[in-house]
């Protein structure tokens, strides 16, 4: 397994080693021993799978009572994953990285805790996998705009136009009036 920092680094793009031959593949999307070695976690609360269809915009989503680290990863289809510092005593905070995954390249991202999380599916279905650090709580999710202008995220929207977003990222506050964290 290979794990590289990206421009923000305690977000880590994980590309596991994928075994193929006529047959097909196999990979291993978690091993505790190799995760533990690159210094990411071991213990996983939650696992959750979601299938999208092209143009859904799902996020910026974040907890701020029990803040979840998730490694994500695309076993259908392909996406454009975000992860943005909402940290505001990180030098990085409001900035953002982001990763195309898909079934081809076979990534997964590590978004720490502190992050707020999204993705914009690209290709006609995705199905979107992911490990959660804690449980989903509800009154402690929160949505930030996934438009906001001083994030600046360069969503890939090309043929999309205006993504398809669920009631409550539609109406998500800007960055400067959202809970962050210290």
């Amino acid at each position: 397994m290979k794990v590289e920092a990206l421009a923000i680094p305690e977000v880590k793009l994980v590309t596991p080693r994928v075994f193929g031959d006529d047959r097909g593949f196999f990979l291993e999307t978690y091993n505790e021993r190799a995760f533990a070695e690159a210094g990411l976690p071991t213990d996983w609360k939650q696992d959750n799978h979601s299938r999208s269809v092209k143009g859904v915009l799902r996020g910026l989503h974040y907890q701020m009572a029990n803040p979840q680290g998730k490694l994500v990863r695309v076993a259908r289809g392909r996406v454009f994953d975000v992860a943005v510092d909402i940290r505001r005593s990180s030098p990085s905070f409001g900035q953002w990285v982001g990763a195309e995954l898909s079934d081809e390249n076979m990534a997964m991202l590590w978004v720490p805790p502190g992050f707020a999380h999204g993705f914009l599916v690209l290709s006609d279905v995705a199905d979107f996998c992911y490990k959660c650090t804690t449980l989903w709580d509800a009154a402690s999710d929160r949505s930030l705009n996934w438009a906001d202008p001083r994030i600046g995220i360069d969503w890939p929207l090309g043929d999309i136009g205006k993504p398809q977003l669920a009631a409550k990222d539609a109406t998500a506050p800007m960055l400067a009036e959202a809970e962050t964290f210290a």
